[in-house]
């Protein structure tokens, strides 16, 4: 049995952009309004795509609408389509403000947090005609993106599965445990993971490398880790651990600026994996534009380079 295939001449962007509306709210009427459309108008236009696509991607009730398994996977493409078509309008729209490159950098909290302002406020100072788009991501969310040409480059935490991608070591990251000042652990000057198990943690939110990362030591040492709090951010985890919630372990650089104040105490670990590498990576199959690659070489420097004039475009 041949496939049938979608006509692209059915199927233009607003109707993309409506339909992830429609998924993203549940409700065809606050999908039409937020693309600015009349209720009937939108109802003809997610028909039609349910027509080109031969298959139904909605159910409708007079509760809103739910998506099927293939309105599911609709979705994730569509989201892909128009999120590519707003990069590509972006992108010649600074060609055309005079911007003589365009780069799309996206960055674990690690990276960005530590490494990344000084390198990136160094390059865009000799490179002004250069643009680039930097965006936090999880490290897996980065691999993703970098495949499917969503980013140019990536920097994220070694480990990762990045089959398909070139990398290079980016920078050295080292991990310390957090603790408030009158927690037990704080009068260590180093300490062994597995001995901060038998208190409650406190950790980034599912997809963390850093979470995986501590999740599997603590498997390996035989013991559960006692997750109380999950957060977006090393600064909330701060915040929670100055709370007295539990103890986290962060980057060091990402902790400098709060033990003080807050009455935390950041104490070394023992383990190897708290020496944790960062890479620097990006599709081995697309060739890097010229900006790209200058903004990957000018990253690639050594750290006590930075500050030094780049080259020219």
């Amino acid at each position: 049995m041949v496939k049938s295939s979608i006509n692209p001449a059915r199927v233009d962007f607003v109707t993309l952009r409506l339909f992830c509306a429609v998924v993203q709210t549940g409700s065809i009427t606050k999908g039409a309004a937020q693309c600015h459309l009349a209720l009937s108008a939108a109802s003809r236009r997610l028909s039609d795509f349910e027509a080109a696509t031969g298959a139904q991607l909605l159910e409708r009730s007079v509760q809103g609408v739910s998506v099927t398994p293939a309105g599911h996977a609709a979705g994730q493409h569509a989201m892909r389509l128009f999120q590519g078509f707003e990069l590509f309008s972006s992108e010649l729209a600074d060609y055309a403000e005079g911007y003589r490159g365009h780069v799309r950098l996206w960055a674990n909290m690690s990276a960005l947090t530590e490494f990344l302002p000084e390198a990136l406020s160094d390059f865009m100072a000799h490179q002004p005609g250069i643009r680039v788009d930097v965006e936090e991501q999880l490290s897996g969310d980065i691999v993703r993106a970098l495949l499917d040409g969503l980013a140019d480059i990536g920097v994220f935490a070694e480990g990762t599965p990045a089959d398909g991608l070139t990398l290079a070591p980016f920078r050295n990251d080292e991990l310390v445990l957090l603790c408030p000042r009158a927690h037990p652990l704080a009068k260590a000057r180093k300490v062994a993971f597995a001995d901060c198990l038998d208190h409650d943690f406190v950790g980034l939110n599912r997809g963390s490398s850093l979470l995986e990362l501590t999740s599997r030591a603590a498997a390996e040492s035989g013991r559960p880790l006692r997750m109380r709090v999950q957060v977006r951010s090393f600064d909330a985890m701060c915040q929670m651990i100055a709370a007295q919630l539990g103890v986290g372990v962060l980057p060091l650089a990402a902790c400098k600026e709060t033990p003080g104040p807050r009455g935390l105490k950041a104490v070394r670990l023992i383990d190897s994996w708290a020496q944790r590498q960062l890479l620097l990576g990006y599709s081995a199959s697309r060739q890097l534009s010229a900006a790209a690659r200058m903004i990957a070489d000018h990253l690639l420097m050594p750290a006590n380079s930075i500050g030094r004039p780049g080259l020219q475009p």
